[in-house]
């Protein structure tokens, strides 16, 4: 095997274990309300969406830190490297306490943004009001694994990653079975483990090999231009990049909330719901896996990039995609032979069988979804080694709006089909606007 395929596989095979174990809390929580009926599927899964529409606009401090570090990483710069860190670090704090001081009226919000039914809010708000007081932990940890990623180290994310969703499968397990919790349970073991999760990464920062010594004063991480003795992005530089991504995953997001709440608009009965719910999270599946090769491109491409080898980073780009969509074929292939044995288990035929049949109706939906969508997870990745958050945003938004006016012009005549097949023309576009970027304006690090 050459040098560039062992380099991507040392960095996209931790990634893709410690991304997978993600989808994986949330397929057990709905498991576990599954066995209480389509009602609780329903109501957990839509719980989770309303936290991520206030809690994924912040992956950002995670893309950012990750592009910044890996490029100051491929220049040798350790003090621009811990500069990232010390920044992120503040900025995430800060946005974590704002999350929690303002939890109801952002529960408001996304009930409304997604036409949350009556009979669904209170179990919403139940899981809402306790899964948000992990927001400063999970923030802090989003920091860390990028700082890990950029460094080139996928494998003490992977460790810090299985640590915590290993104690949150347990301890809502514990919750739920044991103690009656019901979906309270869920979100409890999750906070739990977020905050144990945050007291490894940091006792993995300081007693690991990453010594105070190497650290620059704090007043001169926070200066607003680099001096002439520092090749460190300016803080205005490090705030332009992370505002382009914050807008560009609020698009995101809003897309799957976008979905969500024209779904909820639906006369189609609480067994489409929790069928749509259980297809979202094998699409969480694959962007998750295909996210491995993805973080190992924003590692790679960074330190490329910022170390100045051109054919180096165009010989990468081209082997990330053989693997990344590799990857694909694979999961299409899970996908359609594990057929109605696979869904079961989000679905049970006890519990649960008017939403399996619906969820089987629709499983050739989530087979295209794997090979179509890929490219643009992946593209994702390399724009963000770039830093290019500028093109990241731009691209997003034409996305977006294509994905609403696809949906409004022929979707919404379709039903559910309608509100898939407009979902899969959005990522779809989005790869298209992104390549198409690409070979237009060429793209460099932004600074």
């Amino acid at each position: 095997m050459s040098q560039p395929n062992r380099e991507i596989l040392r960095l996209a095979l931790p990634n893709i274990l410690s991304n997978v174990s993600v989808p994986l809390i949330s397929s057990f929580d709905t498991a576990l309300m599954g066995g209480l009926g389509g009602g609780h599927i329903a109501a957990v899964g839509l719980g989770s969406m309303a936290f991520n529409f206030v809690y994924w606009n912040f992956g950002f401090l995670r893309m950012g830190t990750t592009g910044l570090t890996a490029q100051a990483y491929g220049r040798g710069s350790a003090g621009a490297q811990v500069q990232t860190l010390l920044r992120g670090g503040i900025l995430a704090l800060a946005i974590g306490l704002a999350l929690v001081a303002l939890q109801t009226p952002l529960i408001h919000f996304t009930e409304w943004l997604l036409n949350i039914r009556a009979d669904q809010l209170a179990l919403v708000e139940e899981y809402f009001f306790i899964r948000i007081l992990a927001a400063p932990a999970a923030l802090l940890q989003m920091v860390l694994l990028g700082w890990f990623f950029g460094r080139q180290n996928a494998v003490w994310p992977l460790l810090l990653t299985l640590v915590v969703n290993s104690a949150n499968l347990a301890l809502s397990y514990y919750l739920v079975a044991y103690r009656g919790w019901g979906i309270a349970g869920v979100a409890w073991g999750t906070v739990a483990a977020q905050y144990i999760g945050l007291l490894l990464g940091l006792g993995l920062l300081v007693y690991g090999r990453y010594r105070v010594a190497d650290w620059p004063l704090v007043r001169e991480t926070l200066h607003l231009r680099p001096r002439p003795d520092d090749d460190g992005a300016s803080l205005g530089a490090f705030f332009r990049i992370n505002r382009d991504i914050f807008i560009r995953t609020v698009c995101l997001t809003l897309s799957f909330a976008f979905f969500y709440n024209r779904a909820n608009a639906l006369d189609v009965g609480t067994a489409t719901v929790a069928a749509n719910v259980i297809l979202l999270q094998l699409v969480n599946w694959l962007s998750y896996g295909i996210d491995g090769f993805a973080f190992a491109a924003e590692s790679l491409v960074g330190k490329y990039a910022g170390a100045g080898e051109p054919q180096k980073l165009q010989r990468m780009i081209q082997l990330l995609f053989a693997w990344g969509m590799g990857l694909a074929v694979v999961y299409a292939l899970v996908y359609y032979l594990g057929d109605r044995y696979l869904l079961a288990l989000f679905a049970p035929e006890a519990t649960a069988a008017e939403t399996l049949t619906v969820t089987l109706e629709y499983l050739p939906v989530l087979v295209l979804f794997c090979l179509l969508a890929t490219p643009c997870y992946l593209l994702d990745g390399i724009f963000v080694g770039l830093t290019a958050a500028r093109a990241m945003r731009q691209t997003m938004l034409l996305a977006l709006a294509g994905y609403l006016a696809s949906y409004y012009l022929v979707g919404q005549y379709y039903a559910n089909w309608g509100l898939w097949g407009s979902l899969l023309f959005f990522m779809v576009l989005r790869g298209g606007l992104q390549a198409g970027w690409w070979r237009w304006k060429g793209l460099t690090p932004e600074r």
